[in-house]
């Protein structure tokens, strides 16, 4: 049993600690992930993140050890996240220039450069590309947690891949 499952049993019976034992373990992925589908937007990331984890705490019980509790939980923030979406009907992106302040280091600016670049996604595709390549997750594990078909995650990874591509290779 994984110190995960052994935190999400003693959840599950009550115990707060064990839950916040497994809130401080995963809150900076979860706050990441939502920070990326709110386009860099810190306070609605870290909204949705604690309406991620009060959600969690009201269904544990709920959680039944299948695939990891991370997956479970990113599940959850996707869905706080599209509801949340729904309710204000996201405008369309023209200038990302709040995302990232002036910092003249390359590498700084290639990462503003990505994250303006990922903005400019829609959201199903900043999703499946943070769950692939920023947290490692398969296509089929990414399919699990943003409840969507296989071939329709490998095509927003597919389609988001090659739209950052031109974005980030500019006009030729």
């Amino acid at each position: 049993m994984s110190e995960d499952q052994a935190l999400v049993q003693r959840a599950a019976a009550g115990d707060a600690a064990a839950f916040g034992a497994l809130t401080r373990r995963h809150q900076s992925k979860v706050r990441g992930f939502l920070r990326r589908l709110t386009r860099g937007d810190p306070a609605a990331a870290d909204d949705l993140a604690q309406e991620t984890f009060l959600e969690a705490w009201r269904k544990i019980a709920q959680y039944r050890g299948e695939g990891a509790f991370a997956g479970w939980l990113f599940g959850i923030a996707w869905s706080r996240f599209l509801m949340e979406r729904r309710k204000r009907r996201e405008e369309p992106l023209d200038d990302v220039s709040e995302i990232a302040g002036a910092d003249p280091q390359p590498a700084s600016l290639a990462r503003i450069d990505l994250e303006k670049a990922m903005a400019r996604l829609a959201p199903a595709e900043r999703a499946a590309l943070t769950l692939c390549y920023a947290f490692g997750h398969s296509h089929g594990e990414a399919a699990e947690i943003l409840r969507l078909p296989l071939g329709t995650v490998k095509s927003h990874v597919l389609r988001g891949r090659e739209k950052l591509q031109a974005l980030l290779e500019g006009p030729s």
